[in-house]
C-alpha cells in the first residue's frame, strides 16, 4: 500500500516544483538569524541586530502581499523574477555596508530593500491547490508535506547560517541565503507546466483578500505567533553565547524545528473530522502553553528539550491554517491570501526580534524568554476572541472545488 505522500508526488511536475520551493525557502530560516549573527559578530550589538531583522521583516510584510497579488493577476514567472533580483541587489548592499562598517542608516535602507523577497512557500502551495483543489484529502497531505519541508528548512537553515557566519566570516550566512533564493526562484519559475493560471480580472475586481473576516483573525493572531518565533531565535543565540557555546544555538533551533517536522509528518497521514477552526484554536493555545518551560531554562540541554516539545504544535497548526485560508478567500486570490498569513508572521517576527534584542541587552538572555511567553499569551487570546469569525463567507463555499478542477486539468495537461 503506497503512502499518501508518495501518492501526491505522483502528479507530473510536483517533485520539481517542491524541490525548487525547498531551495527558495531556505532564506526564510537563514536570513533573519544570519543578520543577527553577522551584526552581533561585527558590532556586538544585539539591539541593532534585532532592529535590522525587524526592518527586513516589516518590509517583507508590506511588500510580500503586493507581490503575491501581482502573481495572482499576472502569473508567477512574470512577477517573481524581477522581485527576486531587487531583493538580491539589496542584500548585497546590506552585506557590503556591514563589512565596511558604514553608518547604521545604510544598513536599515538595504535591510528594507531585501524584504522584497517573494513568499516562495505560498507559490508552491498555490501549485498544489491547482492540482488537488478538488481533492481535500490529497490537498491536506500536500500541505502537510510542505509544512514538513518548512521545518526541514528551519533545521538546516540556522545550522548553515550561524555555522558559516561564526566559523568562516560574518557575512557568510546571509550570502549563502541569497544564493539559495536565486537558485530556488529561477528554478521554480522555469517550470511553466504546473504554474497556476493567473486571474487578472477576478483578482482586480475582488479587492484585497484581507477583506475576509476569517482571514483577518488568522493574520492578527499570527502577528503574535510571529513575535513568538522571532524572539525565540534572537534570545536563543544570546543564551547560547552566555553559556559559552554560541554556535550551539543553531543545533538548539534545529531541535525546535525537528519537533515541528515530526508532528507535521504524522499529521499529514491523518484525516481528521470535525471543525478545522476548533483545531486551529487548540493548536495556537498549545503553542502558548509550550512557552512556560522556557521561563525556567538554565542550560542548553534543558532548552533543547523544551524547544523540541514546543515545536510539536507548530506544523499541525500551520497545515490547518492553510485549509482555513482556502475557505476564506476566492481561488483567484489564493496566493495573496496565503501570503497574508506569512505577512502576519513577518510583522510579528519584526516586533519579536526587536523586543527580544532590547530585552537581552537590558536584562540578559534568560530574561529574554519572557518575550515569547508574552507573545504566546497574546496569540491564544487572539484565537479565542476571533473564533466566532472563523466561518467561510457564503459566496466562497464551494468555490475552491470547482476552480480547483479547472486548474487541475490545466496543471496536469
Amino acid at each position: 500500500m503506497s503512502s499518501p505522500y508518495s501518492a501526491i508526488f505522483a502528479a507530473p511536475g510536483s517533485k520539481g516544483f517542491s524541490a525548487a520551493g525547498f531551495l527558495g525557502r531556505l532564506p526564510l530560516s537563514m536570513l533573519g538569524i544570519g543578520i543577527v549573527t553577522m551584526i552581533s559578530q561585527i558590532t556586538g550589538r544585539y539591539g541593532l541586530a534585532g532592529a535590522l531583522t525587524a526592518t527586513n521583516a516589516i518590509a517583507a510584510a508590506v511588500l510580500g502581499p503586493q507581490v503575491s497579488r501581482m502573481v495572482d493577476r499576472h502569473g508567477q514567472r512574470r512577477v517573481l523574477r524581477p522581485a527576486t533580483v531587487l531583493s538580491l541587489v539589496s542584500l548585497a548592499g546590506l552585506l557590503l555596508c556591514a563589512h565596511q562598517r558604514w553608518p547604521d542608516w545604510t544598513l536599515y535602507v538595504f535591510a528594507a530593500g531585501a524584504g522584497c523577497v517573494p513568499s516562495v512557500g505560498s507559490m508552491v502551495r498555490a501549485r498544489w491547490a491547482a492540482i488537488y483543489g478538488g481533492s481535500p484529502r490529497e490537498l491536506h497531505t500536500a500541505y502537510a508535506a510542505e509544512s514538513v519541508i518548512d521545518e526541514v528548512v528551519f533545521i538546516i537553515g540556522p545550522i548553515l547560517s550561524i555555522g558559516l557566519s561564526t566559523a568562516w566570516f560574518p557575512e557568510a550566512g546571509p550570502l549563502l541565503a541569497g544564493c539559495f533564493l536565486a537558485a530556488g526562484v529561477f528554478w521554480l519559475t522555469s517550470q511553466r507546466a504546473t504554474e497556476p493560471r493567473p486571474h487578472p480580472r477576478e483578482a482586480h475586481e475582488s479587492g484585497s483578500a484581507l477583506r475576509s473576516p476569517g482571514l483577518q483573525v488568522l493574520v492578527a493572531t499570527f502577528v503574535a505567533t510571529g513575535a513568538l518565533f522571532g524572539s525565540i531565535e534572537v534570545v536563543t543565540v544570546a543564551f547560547a553565547e552566555e553559556q559559552g557555546h554560541k554556535a550551539a544555538a543553531s543545533v538548539v533551533l534545529a531541535v525546535y524545528a525537528l519537533g515541528s517536522c515530526l508532528a507535521g509528518a504524522v499529521f499529514g497521514l491523518l484525516h481528521l473530522k470535525g471543525e478545522p477552526a476548533r483545531r486551529w484554536v487548540v493548536g495556537v493555545c498549545a503553542m502558548a502553553v509550550s512557552m512556560i518551560p522556557l521561563q525556567l531554562v538554565g542550560n542548553l540541554p534543558f532548552l533543547a528539550v523544551a524547544l523540541f516539545v514546543a515545536g510539536l504544535s507548530i506544523a499541525p497548526t500551520m497545515v490547518t491554517t492553510m485549509a482555513l485560508v482556502e475557505q476564506y478567500v476566492p481561488r483567484a486570490q489564493l496566493t495573496e491570501g496565503m501570503t497574508w498569513t506569512s505577512t502576519g508572521l513577518a510583522v510579528g517576527v519584526a516586533f519579536g526580534s526587536s523586543a527580544a534584542g532590547w530585552a537581552v541587552d537590558a536584562a540578559g538572555a534568560a530574561a529574554g524568554y519572557l518575550v515569547p511567553g508574552t507573545a504566546g499569551m497574546l496569540a491564544a487570546a487572539g484565537a479565542f476572541l476571533g473564533y466566532r469569525r472563523l466561518r467561510p463567507a457564503p459566496e466562497q463555499v464551494g468555490v475552491g472545488a470547482d476552480d480547483g478542477d479547472d486548474e487541475s486539468e490545466q496543471a496536469l495537461a
